[in-house]
């Protein structure tokens, strides 16, 4: 028995070997076939693999060293991690309130950009138009000012002026000066300003879809609109899906700048402090850049988890 299992798996390796040579063999007859089409594409290639690759790369090797700037890396194995996840209580903190703000953030705003797409693809050209400069304008000024107006911690705020006319407070409230208030309103606010290029993505995808597949679905059973987003509408859009997917991964666990906008750096009682923070306060001002690497890698492989997760739900849409 030992020889005959022996040599079956000599055999399994030899046809595994064989498949991957084969397989090999016909990627690089279909490069050689489309050269001129990889021609194009070896610009963008290099930019990809300077700019992204491999400072990625280094970041995760240098965050396995101490390394100052100032003084030769030295490696240090994995002592980076362990201050991370059981020496540094701040990091926690930050890890917590990431979470916190991707679970919300992210699929709150993929969600309302995708509903917020589909009632205004509905309306004619001149409103559909009209609406979608709407909803995408704000988030190309500065409204982070205005919203410091709307929640200032004086009785000259918007909402405070508003709430205490209509008998609900007596004192002004501290909206982003108080630690217990701050993660709520900057929830708010960030929900708000999500609607921007998933949403822009989502209408361009409603625009592209074929209206005679909505006939022969309703030739097919399909009677409720219900079943047309989720059988037709939804499938059609899955490449717009997947990168409104990935923008909102992106987006909600790098939240940091807007946050420093809003409450300033650090927050009170480091009560919306993030991963971002964390990296910027020990790369860009202590310069502990081993250290700021560490806490990188972690942040990126939070994202390749998430988006796996995402992916795979995804696929599911339609079936």
């Amino acid at each position: 028995m030992s020889i005959l299992s022996r040599k079956q798996k000599i055999q399994t390796s030899t046809r595994c070997a064989a498949d991957s040579s084969g397989k090999c063999r016909q990627v690089l007859h279909n490069i050689a076939k489309n050269r001129t089409n990889y021609l194009f594409l070896l610009p963008f290639g290099l930019v990809f693999l300077i700019f992204t690759v491999i400072p990625v790369v280094m970041a995760i090797v240098i965050g396995f060293t101490s390394f100052n700037v100032l003084e030769p890396a030295e490696f240090i194995g994995w002592d980076n991690y362990r201050r991370l996840f059981f020496n540094d209580d701040l990091f926690i903190t930050a890890l917590t309130n990431t979470l916190t703000f991707a679970v919300i953030l992210g699929p709150a705003g993929y969600l309302l950009s995708l509903t917020f797409a589909w009632f205004i693809n509905e309306l004619g050209p001149k409103l559909r138009a009209f609406m979608t400069l709407l909803f995408y304008a704000p988030s190309l000024a500065n409204i982070y000012v205005i919203w410091k107006l709307i929640f200032s911690g004086d009785a000259y705020g918007i909402a405070n002026a508003w709430l205490t006319k209509l008998g609900i407070i007596t004192d002004p409230v501290l909206w982003l000066q108080d630690s217990n208030k701050i993660v709520p309103v900057v929830i708010v606010i960030l929900l708000w300003a999500s609607l921007s290029t998933s949403f822009l993505a989502f209408i361009a995808g409603f625009q592209t879809i074929d209206v005679s597949l909505y006939e022969a679905a309703a030739v097919d059973g399909i009677r409720t609109r219900w079943q047309e987003l989720w059988y037709i509408t939804l499938p059609s859009i899955k490449p717009q899906m997947m990168f409104s997917a990935i923008m909102s991964i992106t987006s909600s666990f790098a939240i940091g700048d807007q946050i420093t906008m809003l409450v300033g750096f650090p927050s009170p009682n480091y009560a919306a402090h993030t991963i971002m923070h964390h990296l910027q306060d020990y790369g860009s001002t202590r310069f502990e850049m081993g250290y700021a690497c560490a806490i990188a890698t972690v942040l990126f492989l939070l994202m390749v988890i998430c988006n796996t997760i995402i992916q795979k739900f995804l696929k599911k849409v339609g079936e």
